[in-house]
């Protein structure tokens, strides 16, 4: 495993760790992460809580801008530690979660940090074994296919004890953006997490699930439902911990029928965004249902604040479905960024005219993450339009 080699300074948290996971990942090496980066105010100082006055449905003077998987691999600052860090040891070391988080929010002064984790982190807490396999993605080994294995999964208890890297990193990082930047938390939706687990990682046709869907649709909902309440809970305590907003993921929503949207992930995800509501009142929750875009009708009352569309829906027919009064996010296609200049300008300025205009109760995101590959400049070009457009 190669060395990283990085500035070593002082640090108020974590300043070293030693290349080690739960899965006997081992290295006699040590590596040093840089002193957290100081974040700019914004050019005009109003605009540090935009973002969250927007998912509000507040009236901002123009469109704020963050990128799902805005921390990623299509970065060289972020390769330098995904090149040689395992997954879980970056995104549970938090000094190191801190670094990778505040990234692209130096670079491209985003209005909105999210937390590097994974939607997959509480299931430890639950009694599930996961890991992010390089080459393969996510993997869980813990068997809920069965009734034994739903049966065994635990409560998700005391946070702070089963998972203390993550108060730690939302602390550091909401000292850091206060001020300056919304700081966003995310969970995924229940029943993206019971597909994941039942297929034991990442699928083509979510065949497995689906045959627990339709063989025993009773013992589906009782997992989906057990993920709902870990998932509500797990928000809750991102939002105590220091996060401002908070992002429900439905990122297997493509694998779904509107029949089985409505069936079974919808109640799932208005449970878990309202025992966030409940718990966290003032912190506006926003649904994306990645591949969701042709039930867009089904997702107007999920209890959120906010709508995310994916890039395969025309942002005015996203408007138009859900309506004027629910303030809506996206959905720039992210192949547009391997575009030119012009290009992604153009399509900047499109997204923004057809959700309402700037600051229309409109958060501009992309319709999915960041592609690997994506080059930096055409990021710069995204963002730079964005705050370019005003009222």
């Amino acid at each position: 495993m190669k060395l990283l080699t990085l500035l070593a300074l002082s640090l108020p948290i974590s300043e070293s760790f030693s290349l080690m996971t739960p899965l006997s990942i081992r290295t006699d090496t040590t590596i040093k992460v840089p002193a957290p980066p100081v974040l700019d105010v914004p050019e005009v100082p109003e605009d540090h809580d935009i973002l969250l006055r927007a998912a509000r449905g507040e009236d901002v003077r123009r469109t704020p801008l963050w990128m799902m998987r805005q921390a990623g691999r299509y970065m060289k600052a972020f390769r330098e530690y995904s090149d040689v860090i395992p997954f879980r040891t970056r995104s549970e070391t938090p000094s190191v979660a801190i670094e990778l988080s505040l990234q692209c929010v130096k670079r491209y002064g985003l209005d909105g940090c999210i937390m590097f984790s994974d939607i997959l982190t509480p299931l430890t807490a639950i009694g599930v074994d996961w890991d992010v396999v390089k080459g393969k993605g996510p993997q869980v080994t813990t068997d809920l296919s069965t009734r034994e294995g739903v049966d065994a999964l635990s409560e998700l208890g005391n946070i702070d004890e089963k998972l203390p890297f993550l108060r730690e990193t939302l602390e550091g990082l909401r000292k850091i953006t206060d001020g300056k930047t919304t700081l966003l938390g995310f969970v995924g939706s229940p029943w993206t997490l019971s597909a994941y687990c039942v297929e034991k990682g990442g699928t083509k046709d979510c065949r497995a699930f689906k045959r627990m869907m339709y063989e025993e649709p009773e013992l589906a909902k009782e997992l989906i439902d057990k993920m709902a309440v870990m998932a509500g809970n797990y928000a809750a305590h991102q939002v105590d911990c220091g996060a401002q907003v908070i992002q429900v993921f439905e990122s297997w929503a493509h694998h779904m029928s509107p029949k089985d949207f409505e069936e079974f992930a919808k109640p799932a995800a208005k449970k878990t965004i309202e025992i966030i509501k409940n718990k966290c009142p003032d912190t506006p929750v926003i649904f994306f249902a990645n591949g969701g875009s042709a039930y867009l009708e089904l997702q107007r009352d999920m209890g959120g604040d906010m709508v995310c569309v994916d890039w395969q829906v025309d942002m005015a027919v996203a408007r138009e479905i859900l309506g004027k009064n629910i303030p809506i996010s996206g959905n720039v296609d992210p192949g547009v960024l391997f575009g030119t200049e012009q290009q992604v300008r153009e399509a900047v300025r499109e997204c923004v005219k057809k959700a309402g205009g700037p600051g229309a109760m409109h958060v501009m995101n992309l319709g999915h993450g960041v592609r690997q590959g994506t080059p930096e400049i055409a990021v710069e070009w995204l963002v730079d339009e964005s705050k370019r457009l005003t009222k």
